[in-house]
């Protein structure tokens, strides 16, 4: 192999590594925004996990996070729980943050 191969393969796992760390990122976020509007909701506890596991399913709906944000809106105005589009988009960015800390240490 030549130095450009070997300089490309390295690239090649290196963007991968970046992918799964950013996938796993999100993910983890998506849990502990589900953990946090749970909380808003009143639910603890069994109900709290089982809450953060439906957050993290939604985003598999479509790319980006516009279905987690259409999923947790939908279920806080159902429990008339007053957290604007603004505070949630917040909230998400700044656990994005914490979760990718979590994830890479």
């Amino acid at each position: 192999m030549t130095t450009f191969d070997d300089r490309k393969d390295a690239f090649e796992k290196k963007h991968a590594h970046d992918e799964e760390l950013a996938f796993k990122a999100t993910a983890r976020r998506n849990k502990l925004l589900g953990l946090w509007v749970a909380e808003q909701l009143g639910l603890s506890g069994d109900a709290a996990e089982a809450y953060a596991k439906e957050v993290v399913a939604a985003d598999f709906e479509e790319a980006g996070d516009d279905d987690v944000v259409r999923k947790v809106m939908a279920d806080l105005q159902a429990k008339k729980v007053d957290v604007s589009e603004h505070r949630l988009r917040g909230k998400m960015a700044e656990l994005l943050e914490t979760a990718r800390k979590q994830v890479a240490g």
